[in-house]
């Protein structure tokens, strides 16, 4: 016996709403996440120059390091190299803040999110106000 459909089988609009809700979801996700990517970390800024001296210089202590030195070194490098690779990959931040000014207000207004929250991770005022999110919200 076949089964039975749903009672209520979504319309046409409810899905193209669904679909538009993770369409500008995605587009907020990459746009907080460059952000973050892009955000300075605290101390003195890396260059590829002094990763390479460095894991130039941990190839030269692996031959005399105990076996825990030698672990923390083998660490050490594979954070480098993954460090070395991300300084690499360039992430195009204007082309992602162009996406989310085009859907940042419907999002903050289907999902109730503020003004203060998006500042609040990051999003710059001016970014805001471009998108039309209302600083009153």
């Amino acid at each position: 016996m076949a089964r039975p459909g749903p009672k209520n089988p979504m319309t046409d609009a409810h899905k193209a709403a669904l679909a538009r809700g993770r369409a500008e979801g995605r587009v907020v996700r990459e746009y907080l996440e460059a952000l973050r990517a892009s955000r300075p970390s605290p101390g003195r800024k890396r260059t590829p120059d002094t990763i390479t001296r460095r894991l130039a210089d941990i190839e030269a202590a692996m031959a005399a390091a105990d076996p825990v030195q030698e672990l923390l070194l083998v660490q050490e490098r594979i954070d480098l190299r993954r460090e070395l690779e991300q300084m690499s990959k360039k992430v195009d931040l204007e082309a992602r803040e162009r996406a989310f000014v085009a859907v940042a207000k419907g999002y903050s207004q289907r999902t109730g999110t503020s003004y203060r929250a998006w500042r609040a991770v990051g999003v710059p005022a001016t970014v805001l106000k471009a998108a039309g999110v209302d600083r009153r919200r």
